[in-house]
């Protein structure tokens, strides 16, 4: 195996806020079976605040670019294991999450052949001899391009993130569970392990709201939303999926697992005591649990119905307890332990 080179030339200060790329050390991939061409290349970027990554082959490119993903490739067309054209086709296939800026270099000048390569994936290119400074002016043309692109992408999983967040708690909103759910769901199915779906509801909130403001019930929701964040599992989700309903989804336990996991919860929160107008105010939930079964349909909203079924079981048996539906589980339940 070749060793893989990386040589760092003025990097700028590295600021990661998410969104802003530009303050990022920008990565270079290039990619030479020349030493002499690497070397011209390697020195014309320490130009500028660039870190280069030196790659011999075109297999060696393959290795760094799976290992760095630097946002702008410069490659040689001609190479005596994988081509210029083979490395832009592999990177486009491989780099679909994030955009690559590609540039060709090569001594042809043929048109149709040149053509041939943006067609393969390139984005520019540049014939040798290159002038230095013609190629600094076409990577700023693709930092710029692939600056942008990042900033897209990092926008969008902002965007996306904040569509399946509850803005209050910090919780998965009800799409945000779904989505998680329904994957899980179809897992269950398939793998044949036990799944529970838990409607969660506070006790008395409106008389909350009405004799301390929705700052306080504000208040209660957030301390529940906390109480949901610590007692729950890595391997389970939780959720507020509007007012003062919750949503709470566990695997791998049996029926005495969940349930025990759920009293844990309600416990905790009936003890908890919030501090309204010089007053100590005790808030109780009430939650109904809803198993699915191998001989059921793979269908969340189904079991939705059913858990919020027992929750009406809960309320109407006195509030602040839990209800569970009586549904055959999975026989593999009786191997799961409990819930943690």
């Amino acid at each position: 195996m070749q060793n893989t080179r990386e040589s760092k030339v003025k990097i700028g200060p590295a600021v990661e806020d998410g969104l802003d790329v530009s303050a990022r050390p920008f990565k270079i991939l290039v990619v030479d079976d020349s030493p002499i061409d690497r070397k011209l290349l390697e020195r014309a970027l320490s130009r500028e605040q660039y870190t280069v990554l030196s790659a011999e082959s075109g297999k060696e490119a393959i290795q760094l670019f799976a290992e760095h993903r630097p946002p702008l490739v410069i490659t040689d067309w001609l190479m005596p294991d994988v081509t210029g054209i083979e490395l832009c086709q592999r990177i486009r296939l491989e780099s679909q999450e994030s955009y690559t800026y590609i540039i060709i270099l090569t001594a042809m000048t043929e048109k149709d052949k040149l053509v041939k390569g943006l067609g393969a994936g390139a984005d520019d290119y540049l014939t040798k001899p290159f002038h230095a400074n013609e190629l600094l002016a076409r990577v700023g043309v693709g930092r710029r391009i692939a600056d942008l692109h990042r900033q897209i992408e990092a926008k969008s999983r902002v965007l996306e993130e904040l569509a399946l967040t509850d803005a209050m708690t910090g919780l998965l909103n009800r799409r945000g569970i779904e989505l998680w759910a329904g994957r899980e769901l179809s897992a269950a199915a398939r793998h044949d392990f036990p799944l529970w779906a838990v409607m969660a509801d506070m006790d008395n909130f409106k008389s909350v709201n009405d004799t301390y403001g929705h700052d306080a019930g504000d208040a209660v929701l957030k301390g529940f939303a906390e109480i949901l964040k610590t007692n729950t599992r890595s391997a389970d989700i939780c959720g507020r999926v509007g007012g003062e309903e919750f949503l709470i989804v566990l695997t791998h336990t049996n029926r005495d697992g969940a349930k025990l996991a759920i009293e844990r919860i309600r416990e905790k929160f009936s003890a908890q005591r919030f501090r309204f107008r010089g007053r100590d105010v005790v808030v109780t939930a009430s939650f109904g649990i809803a198993g699915h079964s191998r001989h059921q349909s793979q269908n969340f909203n189904r079991l939705l119905t059913q858990a919020d079924a027992a929750l009406y079981s809960a309320k109407q048996r006195g509030r602040n307890r839990v209800e569970l539906v009586a549904t055959e589980i999975n026989p593999v339940e009786s191997n799961q332990g409990p819930s943690q």
